[in-house]
């Protein structure tokens, strides 16, 4: 990341379930949250760390909450629809959008934790309308190319995965479950 300075006040915006597919496609593995809200903050004033999850009724999802609040995210969940026919929907996209507009004032760097490119327009407001300075950490190989266009700053984590990513263990058949 690129200008960072201690007296910033930051907010950090995590889409979870952008970054849990991401990761799970593209490497077989899993989102180092704790990593992140370290390389997203820095030396700077965390004043608000939101992650936004649905609710898939999967085992160890209550854990996986919790262990992001002991991080020091609040966590914001909603329940996965389900459509008659048997679709799924889950995205909290408005539900980030308002937050960060609302958030705004009282912060100097508002940092999305996403490559979903349906937030160009948030992040052209931010910066535009409320002279926000708006930085972006997603995988490279998954972000939108306008997304990082658009922000001020863009933090690739496909440069330091290791870092950024916990390697599933895999159950072999003789395991119990």
């Amino acid at each position: 990341m690129t200008l960072q300075h201690k007296q910033q006040r930051v907010g950090v915006f995590v889409d979870v379930q952008n970054m849990y597919y991401s990761a799970k496609n593209m490497y077989n593995a899993k989102v180092n949250f704790r990593e992140i809200l370290k390389e997203a903050v820095g030396d700077r004033s965390l004043i608000r760390a939101i992650a936004y999850c649905i609710k898939a009724d999967v085992k160890d999802e209550k854990n996986f909450f919790d262990k992001l609040e002991k991080i020091g995210f609040e966590v914001k969940a909603k329940d996965l629809q389900i459509f008659p026919g048997g679709a799924k929907k889950g995205d909290w996209d408005i539900g980030i959008a308002m937050d960060m507009i609302e958030l705004a004032p009282k912060l100097d760097s508002l940092i999305l934790v996403s490559g979903d490119g349906d937030f160009c327009q948030l992040l052209q407001h931010l910066r535009r309308a409320l002279g926000c300075r708006v930085e972006v950490i997603a995988f490279g190989r998954t972000a939108s190319s306008k997304l990082i266009e658009d922000a001020d700053s863009f933090f690739d984590l496909d440069k330091n995965k290791k870092k950024f990513l916990i390697p599933s263990k895999k159950k072999s058949v003789t395991q119990k479950q």
